[in-house]
């Protein structure tokens, strides 16, 4: 009866070193809340609509089932005329064919010490499909959820605690499916069942607290490691390692509560089965001593009273099992609960990109209510031009990009690519169209070659080196043991940071979008290799839309129009020399700019210079 018992797992939230437990006050809801949900969602998967081989599976599983409640049925009754026939010297013949009826039926229903009968494992054996499709059903949907999901979730995500709370909903789900051929065995017995219900129900908060640790755990394990170097920086190992160590303590306090919480349900289930069978036994035993029964009567009595209680202990353990997969499926319920900020309409066509012109309209936005970024921003980028967001850090440079790129939905206004409002447009249409080199560049841990030819993986190798060499990488690839097969470590920490950016410049040089999106595409790299990488994107974004957010002014002096975002407002715009001469806030950036560029002879602006 007993469950088997969580392995401890490190990890915890940051803080001070505090191994006291605070316990909430507040009381937990009950896991059978929401329960016509929970089936509602679980039974698309557990009955395979449409697929008629699993539809057939599932039938004959429950038809086993039935056939191995009536082979229990039957083994006592033969097992007590074994004993009659032999008590009361019967015939040779009868006794032959009544122990081999009986023999069969053992083996239909299997031995003793666990051991699974002839339709018990053939029944398990045809499951094997159907639960594996219904693992790989909601797995499936739940990893299209996640992507579904805005960049507004994402950002505030802990990566630890979805990875953890899908892994323990999967398998949870899976746990719960193999219980229900069970459920059908329950016998009322009232003092067991209310007295299993009732400890289990106490039980499922310290399941619950288990789970929060479980969660926090994954999460700030894999926070601490994804941080290491800011770990080494600040000297932080002992933080760290104590920080673990409290996590520990926390999980195993929790683990401890509901490993004791379970001993205790057990005993009781013990004491009560115990006290059913010693009285049962008496009397049994009284009435064959005094005629009333005979000696296969009480073997029957014995046979049938193990196997009602078998079921009854297999109930605890189900019931246990079904709550604790319910409350395991509470975290991977919430994240299908979570809703999509950003979906395509239901009357949603593709975009038809004709030219590449983009509009801005009237645009309003605010990440949090009341707090807005963008304020009536209104702008009108023809095709095959370049335009420059510059501005202060927070004026709305990069939510501009994000919008267009429709990572979010603006609360006013309107956005059009080519006179089409990219609201009433598919996502992944939209997108196909677009390049993006952002500011910070993470790569998969994978080959420098595959890193670069995630933006179209049909592209041969010829095509993503003639990317890398107008990125300005591909000498710099060949200097490495590995070339193109070099792996670049998770997230692309062999790689300096120039070196990603470079990376993330060729991936979109080979995407061979019609609409570029540079988010400070050089802000990494050294004054020669931007330089370079200037060149390059220019020869790239010719004849292409291309929206510029740079800090170093001198990169956009050649753009065919800027504009400058003051607290979420177009403050100043034009070209070049047309802001210069307003003496604004422009010029101001520019001359602070320039100061710092400032030579015996002459200054930089961009890929040429002036006389000063």
């Amino acid at each position: 009866m007993a469950d088997v018992v969580t392995k401890s797992k490190p990890g915890g939230k940051r803080g001070a070193v505090n191994v006291d437990i605070q316990h909430s006050s507040s009381p937990s809801p009950s896991v059978w809340q929401g329960f016509g949900r929970k089936v509602r969602l679980l039974l698309p998967y557990v009955w395979p609509k449409g697929t008629s081989s699993l539809q057939g599976l599932v039938m004959l599983c429950v038809g086993l089932l039935a056939a191995e409640r009536l082979v229990n049925v039957l083994v006592p009754i033969y097992s007590k005329n074994i004993v009659n026939e032999l008590s009361a010297g019967g015939p040779w013949t009868s006794l032959v064919s009544t122990v081999c009826i009986y023999t069969l039926l053992k083996f239909l229903q299997g031995g003793g010490a666990g051991t699974s009968g002839f339709i018990s494992n053939l029944r398990q054996f045809m499951w094997i499909k159907v639960q594996q499709f219904t693992s790989r059903g909601v797995q499936v949907r739940l990893f299209s959820h996640l992507h579904g999901l805005s960049l507004r979730w994402h950002l505030e995500r802990h990566t630890g605690d979805v990875l953890r709370s899908i892994d323990r909903g999967t398998s949870s789900i899976n746990n719960l499916l193999s219980v229900w051929f069970g459920l059908v065995v329950f016998t009322c017995m009232v003092l067991y069942l209310t007295c299993t219900i009732l400890i289990t129900e106490w039980r499922t908060k310290y399941r619950r607290e288990m789970n929060n640790q479980d969660n926090s755990a994954k999460s700030r394990a894999v926070d601490s490691l994804l941080n290491f170097e800011t770990v080494k920086y600040y000297n932080a190992e002992n933080y760290e390692v104590r920080c673990f160590e409290e996590a520990i303590f926390k999980y195993q306090w929790c683990e401890w509560k509901n490993s004791a919480s379970l001993a205790l349900l057990n005993q009781t289930q013990n004491i009560i089965i115990g006290s059913g069978l010693l009285a049962g036994s008496l009397l049994c035993a009284y009435m064959v001593s005094h005629g009333q029964f005979q000696v296969g009567d009480y073997v029957l009595f014995g046979t049938y009273i193990i196997q009602l209680y078998t079921p009854l202990n297999w109930f605890g353990t189900y019931y246990r099992l079904i709550q604790s997969a319910f409350v395991d499926m509470e975290n991977m319920m919430s994240l299908l609960a979570e809703h999509r900020e950003v979906e395509d309409a239901d009357d949603a066509q593709d975009l038809q990109l004709t030219a590449g012109q983009v509009e801005f309209q009237r645009v309003c936005f605010s990440y949090v209510p009341g707090t807005e970024v963008l304020q009536d921003v209104s702008f009108t980028l023809e095709a095959g031009q370049t335009v420059a967001l510059v501005g202060p850090s927070g004026s709305g440079k990069s939510s501009i990009l994000r919008l267009l790129f429709r990572f979010y939905d603006p609360q006013g206004g309107c956005i059009r690519v080519d006179g089409q409002d990219i609201s009433r447009v598919r996502q992944s249409s939209l997108r196909s169209y677009i390049g993006v080199v952002p500011q910070d560049t993470v790569l998969f841990n994978d080959t420098i070659g595959n890193n670069i030819r995630y933006s179209r993986a049909t592209a041969s190798d010829e095509e993503v080196q003639r990317a890398a060499t107008a990125a300005d990488i591909h000498a710099r690839i060949l200097e490495l043991p590995q070339g193109y097969d070099t792996e670049v470590g998770e997230r692309g920490l062999k790689l300096s940071g120039g070196e990603k950016q470079r990376v993330a410049i060729a991936r979109t040089i080979l995407k061979e979008p019609q609409i570029i999106l540079l988010d400070e595409a050089t802000s990494s790299l050294d004054t020669q290799t931007e330089r370079n990488i200037q060149a390059s994107l220019a020869e790239v974004c010719t004849n292409r839309t291309t929206i510029v957010v740079a800090h170093r002014l001198s990169t956009i002096v050649g753009a065919d129009q800027i504009l400058v975002l003051h607290r979420g407002q177009i403050a100043e715009r034009g070209r070049h020399h047309e802001l210069l001469e307003q003496r604004g806030l422009y010029a101001a950036m520019w001359r602070k700019q320039q100061k710092g560029f400032d030579t015996p002879t002459e200054k930089r602006t961009g890929n040429f210079t002036e006389d000063t």
